[in-house]
């Protein structure tokens, strides 16, 4: 494999991670579709093995469907969805006989995330990985980063390219993407407000960038920027916020509409189909149950289990968001609407909180964080890693009238 050094921005839990491999408690090696590159493919072809050639010529398979030189072939996984060369300790056989360098692209980086900003080569981790998810998540200091100097892999292949310098047709925001990025992870991590109120804020500030996108008016948005910091700043928004008011009714109904779309799609891993059944039994949701019966227990669970919880915790649901914003380079979106990224976060956010407050009711005062830490996880596998599923929900958002600053309010506000 060929290096070349480079610098790199790494947020501080990369520094410690490690796969624990058969000590992990989920496998990345099951529940989903493992993609195959054009390289790799054609290296196993070429190989010469008594035991893993037969097992790689009957279950590597060539993508017929708009494949592309990353998505050129799959694994066919087992009948109990796990990966065929996945031996009894849960160990990948091809990399213990042949070694990394023979891992396909996507075996080889997971649970890493490899984005290029400006030549800065950028590492990041999904939180569908249980140790990246309690090294992300656990830390009361927040996330921070680190700038340094790497060996990085050539022909390293990135999530996301973004030049800031050069000007591409359509993406009127580009240039603006750093200070965007770092007013956006700002707010979030400004604790002199509840994690709520920073919410709320940061729609406002992305309503109004909105509008001078709709506008022609991208050339207000550093302006925009320095007046939003000196109003986060200024201790006020909290008060702001105050008379916001609180509706658990319609909050119940979307989000616990989305959760029930993404559980009867199916294929939804072990732990997250635990967790979903501690969110239902937590709030006594039941078929024939009536909607204001469970409406009134949601509220009382909210009252005394999950917020009670939260108020020393809440910095789980930051490192979520900070994670998020800055793996997924957010805003990516920097030509028509930017404004549906700020919607789409706050319905993972809103996914997740419903999901916590059912389990705390189910848990009670045994609720840890060692349960917010198995949700979020095996969400990230349910729900980050399903496109359709995100696709489809941004879509029922838009037919239903709901992507507006109204509606992120009733998913934000408790």
């Amino acid at each position: 494999m060929s290096t070349t050094t480079k610098k790199t921005l790494v947020p501080e839990y990369m520094l410690e991670f490690q796969c624990i491999g058969s000590e992990c408690e989920d496998t990345c090696c099951a529940g989903w579709k493992v993609t195959v590159d054009q390289d790799t493919y054609k290296k196993y072809k070429r190989l010469k093995d008594e035991e893993l050639s037969p097992i790689i010529d009957e279950n590597i398979k060539r993508v017929r469907s708009k494949a592309s030189p990353s998505n050129y072939a799959r694994i066919k996984m087992d009948t109990e969805g796990s990966c065929v060369f996945l031996n009894e300790q849960k160990l990948c056989s091809i990399q213990l006989k042949k070694g990394e360098d023979y891992l396909c692209h996507t075996c080889k980086t997971y649970p890493r995330i490899w984005n290029n900003v400006n030549d800065v080569v950028e590492r990041a981790a999904t939180i569908s990985c249980p140790e990246i998810a309690r090294l992300a998540l656990l830390n009361p200091e927040g996330i921070g980063f680190q700038e340094q100097i790497e060996s990085v892999e050539i022909g390293l292949q990135f999530s996301n390219h973004i030049n800031t310098s050069k000007q591409v047709k359509g993406k009127k925001l580009q240039k603006y993407f750093w200070e965007l990025r770092i007013f956006t992870i700002q707010v979030l991590q400004y604790r002199q407000y509840k994690l709520e109120d920073r919410l709320l804020f940061l729609g406002l500030f992305y309503q109004k960038v909105q509008e001078y996108m709709n506008n022609s008016e991208e050339d207000q948005v550093l302006q925009l920027i320095g007046s939003y910091t000196n109003m986060l700043q200024s201790g006020t928004i909290d008060k702001m916020f105050a008379d916001v008011p609180v509706n658990h009714t319609i909050q119940m109904k979307i989000i616990k509409k989305l959760t029930d779309r993404r559980f009867f799609q199916g294929g939804v891993n072990q732990r997250y189909t635990e967790c979903y059944t501690e969110c239902l039994m937590g709030l006594e949701h039941f078929e024939g149950m009536k909607e204001e019966d469970t409406l009134t227990r949601y509220i009382d669970a909210n009252e005394n289990y999950y917020q009670p919880f939260m108020k020393n915790h809440e910095y789980i649901l930051e490192n979520y968001l900070v994670n998020h914003v800055f793996s997924k380079v957010f805003p990516v979106t920097l030509d028509k609407n930017i404004f549906e990224e700020y919607v789409m976060l706050i319905i993972r956010y809103a996914l997740i909180k419903l999901q916590l407050i059912g389990m705390s009711k189910y848990h009670k005062t045994a609720f840890s964080t060692d349960h917010v830490v198995k949700l979020i996880q095996s969400f990230g596998r349910a729900v980050e890693h399903n496109q359709a599923y995100l696709t489809n929900t941004k879509s029922l958002m838009e037919e239903n009238g709901f992507t507006t600053m109204g509606y992120m309010s009733i998913l934000i506000k408790n």
